[in-house]
């Protein structure tokens, strides 16, 4: 009798990634590059991930589950923050691969507190000092690749750039040469585990994020209250909310014209990743203390750890 858990083919290779590191290091961005397409949203916002987002790239016989994970950061005084730390913590249960994700020019406190996380960690742990890009001198750049190679014993070090794309194939075989032999646990062709209602809301609160990020700090969660495809359109309606009057004043702007531009650039985003015309509807509503409740988080679905 055939065993279930091996692969027929024996260079199959299949198994979990989380990417994890402190808040805006640009694991979004790194995801989204791996996979060819925008699938979790990214902001110069600092902790603009919310949720674990799983993102499915299957290239021939290896098919790699990457988690990309809230950014862990060091306070934790507001519900919402609790549960981002959650999140990305829970990430690292049962991975058979770490993507540690830096910066090419700064370790600092928040660094630090990722990377104790993952001491007790027995999978391998690929370092990835991002942003390479950035670095005007290689002179620069290698006394703190060394510094890092000495916090602890990695598995690779690979200094990329995500944003624009350079060295992404060193990452991938590597991550490809540490999963371990298995049968896919996804169609090839598939490329995340989310809903489209999921992803939906998501892209309305990136464009919510990027346009008011300073005037809305964690103030906006976004909820999917229609999705429907008739004929060629998919109707979509979502419900933006705020914790103050006057912050719901600032994401409508003068006359609706930034609730306007938010929906513009959401559908767009839309269109391009459910290969549909799109009809979106925007509303925004006060719901004082969402944040900072457990029970509101839920709520807003919150609730899947």
């Amino acid at each position: 009798m055939m065993d279930p858990t091996r692969p027929e083919n024996p260079d199959s290779r299949c198994g979990f990634v989380a990417i994890v590191g402190r808040p805006n290091v640009g694991k979004s961005t790194l995801l989204n590059h791996i996979l060819g397409q925008k699938l979790s949203i990214t902001s110069r916002k600092p902790q603009t991930t919310r949720h674990q987002v799983l993102g499915i790239k299957t290239e021939g016989p290896v098919q790699a589950i990457y988690v990309d994970t809230p950014g862990m950061h060091e306070d934790e005084p507001r519900a919402i923050n609790k549960y981002m730390n959650k999140a990305a913590s829970s990430a690292l249960i049962d991975v058979d691969v770490v993507v540690f994700v830096v910066d090419q020019a700064h370790w600092t406190s928040a660094d630090q507190m990722v990377l104790d996380k993952l001491e007790r960690l027995t999978c391998p742990v690929i370092l990835v000092v991002n942003k390479v890009d950035k670095t005007e001198r290689r002179e620069t750049l290698l006394p703190h690749l060394e510094m890092l190679a000495a916090k602890r014993e990695f598995a690779e070090i690979i200094p990329l750039s995500a944003l624009r794309g350079q060295n992404l194939a060193p990452l991938e075989e590597a991550v490809g040469r540490f999963l371990p032999e298995s049968v896919h646990f996804y169609p090839d062709d598939q490329i995340t585990d989310r809903s489209q209602r999921f992803l939906a809301s998501e892209m309305v609160r990136e464009k919510i994020t990027r346009q008011l990020g300073a005037e809305l700090p964690y103030s906006a969660a976004v909820e999917i209250e229609e999705f429907r495809q008739d004929g060629k359109t998919l109707h979509i309606s979502a419900l933006i909310l705020v914790e103050r009057q006057g912050q719901k004043k600032i994401v409508i702007g003068d006359k609706g014209e930034r609730l306007r531009q938010i929906g513009k650039e959401a559908r767009q985003d839309m269109e391009r990743l459910f290969d549909s015309k799109v009809m979106l509807r925007l509303w925004v509503k006060v719901k004082r203390g969402w944040s900072d409740s457990d029970r509101a988080l839920k709520s807003l679905g919150m609730n899947d750890l």
